[in-house]
């Protein structure tokens, strides 16, 4: 027997237990402890029942994901899932915390399911660009009907125990103890003479489903899946199990698991689970750094962005003060905020309840020595480097010792800012991502002097807000806006070289970009960026650089919130205005800019993306990142860049780094040296057959 599987028989009842921690994944020993430990089962005389249980704080949560991608070894989890049912004596599945994925399916391999209340049930392959491909797109319908398994497996979002009960995917709930309730239920069954009850042998209730179900189907879930391989696999593998013997259906499930397991997609999508929690270490601050209590959080700036980040603290149950210039402005900032919670109570994802209490721990002040009693102070004031030195120069003067000092700054240089206080190892750049409140990338910006305990302390909070940190160094734009200024800067360029911007926009967006570069401008409002163009004190000696931009600027047009940027707006709708048209063409002949007399769709994608690439690349060669995967999970949380796509760094591997650098090479013949010589590390890794991912 496996030392992860473990076989124990009480009177009639086997137990066979699965330990291996740290969420019990199925890796290859612990299947094939499933199969040795269910082969003594069907063989011990003596044993009328068995009862399947987890140790520790979750049943089977899922596959082992590091053996995706390898060659599959005996035995196959579907392999053991139907040894398990096929047997003779009824098998009780007891579960506890999380059955995901291969461990709902093993779980539905069982004949009875038992489970605590707190226990959540789903098949979440979706999120990893897969399908439940253990028999559970064939075993979801016929336990819990064709729509409700299509939601749960299109969405990955798990269920609880208790729908599972109404549903008919559990079959009792548990309360106390989980290995006493299971052997009563078994009991109970035992003397019921029950038999095994196989879902493999029930039929897909179609009542419910009228010959146009799966288009309609289709139709509804169009946008939220836009562009992902996946979902639509997982639909064909419910019309299986509809139309097909089980037993064809389960090599048609087979089939499409292996083309989403082989697809770029899924290798996207599996290389960003384990970038989301790569980006969490930081190899030189150790694991053992104190934290320092953060107990109350000040926000200096009650706009638009100091309101979100002030709510992401209230909603974590910290108390906040804001900190305004004067009575009107603190009044409507109190009031934005408030109107943001009461947005979510209209949709019915809060209660009156709960925003009562999160606005209730939110204070505002005027004065700075009301700031003096807290823990964490974050400011949030316009990018202006003379005023954010003259904040924390204030800071400095009435903060206690120890609160750490951060500035919402992203692009400004943090040791700059830090160098105006007599605590530069309290300072840290802390980049929120509008809407502040929404967006779960924030972007933790170390000074030359901060300190681990900032830092470790910085990278749990964000974790208490529910965020994704990304800890970057110091450069103009760090991380996410170095990177992003060439793919606007690239836009903005083929605008003046005759492409149309809603066309640049609509490639972008067919790529799998939420917007559109153009779009995303107008709406961070384009007096936004030409400030930040005039802060960038070492920028390019390009006069081209978002000239579009600064022009429109000095035309008023500034985005959507003057209903006029790059587009006209009627309302959120972005519309093509000649005007603009007209503009960038007088722009061009002033700069002596050649017109395109065609562009590719392909050409679009290559300058927007590998201009990024190119950038990344950069960023990494001179320590900005800690690793590639990081400049990934900035521009997925951060960007709206698509996971199947895996980030810019993931992108490049995707097309390959010699591709990647050959089209750099056709550009740099028509642009020159400035923004197309390949980056050393880049061009390296090509001639090596490397890759950003290793």
């Amino acid at each position: 027997m496996s030392e992860v599987v473990t076989y124990k028989r009480e009177d009639q009842i086997a137990y066979i237990s699965v330990n291996n921690p740290p969420v019990n994944a199925l890796s290859l020993p612990v299947r094939q402890g499933l199969e040795a430990a269910f082969t003594k089962f069907a063989n011990d005389n003596e044993a009328k029942a068995a009862i399947l249980i987890c140790e520790g704080r979750t049943w089977i949560a899922g596959a082992d994901i590091t053996e995706f991608g390898k060659p599959p070894e005996d035995p196959w989890l579907p392999k053991v899932i139907h040894q398990m049912e096929a047997n003779e004596k009824i098998i009780v599945a007891a579960i506890h915390g999380t059955a995901l994925g291969g461990g709902f399916e093993t779980a539905m391999g069982c004949h009875y399911r038992c489970a605590v209340p707190s226990a959540k049930l789903g098949l979440p392959e979706v999120t990893l660009g897969l399908l439940a491909g253990a028999t559970g797109t064939q075993r979801l319908p016929r336990l819990i009907g064709v729509k409700r398994a299509l939601d749960a497996m299109i969405s990955g979002a798990p269920f609880s125990a208790s729908n599972g009960l109404e549903w008919g995917a559990v079959d009792e709930i548990v309360d106390g103890d989980l290995r006493d309730g299971a052997t009563q239920f078994t009991k109970k069954l035992l003397a019921a003479n029950a038999k095994p009850r196989r879902i493999s042998d029930e039929e897909v209730d179609g009542l419910e489903l009228n010959e146009h179900f799966f288009n309609e189907y289709r139709n509804g879930m169009a946008k939220k899946t836009r562009g992902f391989f996946a979902p639509e696999q997982i639909v064909k593998c419910v019309e299986a199990a509809v139309s097909l013997p089980y037993k064809e259906a389960v090599e048609r499930e087979g089939e499409l698991f292996m083309e989403c397991m082989m697809s770029s997609h899924s290798v996207a999508q599996r290389h960003l689970f384990f970038a989301d929690r790569a980006c969490a270490k930081v190899d030189d601050v150790p694991k053992d750094t104190p934290l320092r209590d953060i107990k109350k959080v000040a926000v200096i700036g009650g706009g638009t962005m100091g309101g979100g980040i002030a709510m992401n603290f209230a909603n974590a149950g910290i108390p906040v003060v804001l900190k305004e210039i004067n009575q009107e402005a603190l009044d409507r900032g109190l009031e934005i905020i408030r109107s943001n919670y009461n947005a979510t109570v209209t949709k019915g994802r809060m209660s009156a309840e709960q925003m009562d209490q999160r606005v209730g721990i939110i204070s505002g002040v005027l004065d700075y020595d009301d700031l003096s009693d807290c823990d964490l102070i974050v400011e949030a004031v316009f990018e202006n480097m003379a005023l954010k030195k003259e904040i924390f120069g204030e800071l400095d003067r009435i903060a206690k010792p120890g609160a750490i000092l951060a500035s919402n700054t992203s692009t400004l240089d943090i040791d700059e800012i830090a160098a105006s206080t007599n605590r530069p190892e309290d300072v840290i750049g802390w980049h929120f991502f509008a809407p502040a409140n929404v967006m779960t990338l924030l972007e933790l910006v170390r000074g030359a002097k901060t300190s681990h305990e900032v830092i470790a302390t910085s990278m749990a909070m964000a974790k208490t807000i529910k965020k994704i940190a990304v800890l970057v160094g110091v450069c103009f734009g760090f991380v996410g806006n170095r990177i992003f200024f060439p793919y606007v800067r690239e836009a903005q360029q083929m605008i003046l070289e005759g492409v149309p911007p809603e066309r640049i926009d609509q490639v972008a967006f067919e790529w799998g970009m939420a917007m559109g570069p153009n779009g995303v401008s107008d709406l961070s409002g384009l007096d936004v960026l030409d400030k930040v163009k005039s802060e960038w004190l070492d920028r390019p000696d390009d006069p081209a650089l978002w000239a579009v931009g600064t022009k429109l600027v000095e035309l008023g047009r500034l985005g959507q919130k003057t209903k006029a940027g790059i587009f006209n707006y009627a309302g959120r709708t972005a519309v093509p205005d000649q005007v603009v048209a007209d503009l960038a063409k007088s722009e061009a002949t002033r700069l002596g800019i050649q017109q395109l007399s065609e562009v590719s769709d392909e050409e679009i994608i290559e300058r927007l993306m590998f201009s990024m690439i190119n950038e990344g690349a950069l960023i990494l060669e001179e320590g900005i990142a800690m690793r590639s995967s990081d400049i990934d999970v900035v521009f997925v949380h951060g960007y709206g860049m698509p996971r199947y796509r895996g980030g810019p760094m993931r992108y490049a591997d995707t097309v390959g780094l010699s591709n990647v650098v050959a089209a750099m090479e056709k550009y740099r013949e028509r642009y020159g040296d400035m923004y197309w010589t390949p980056a050393p590390l880049l061009k390296r890794l090509a001639e090596e057959g490397g890759s950003f991912s290793g």
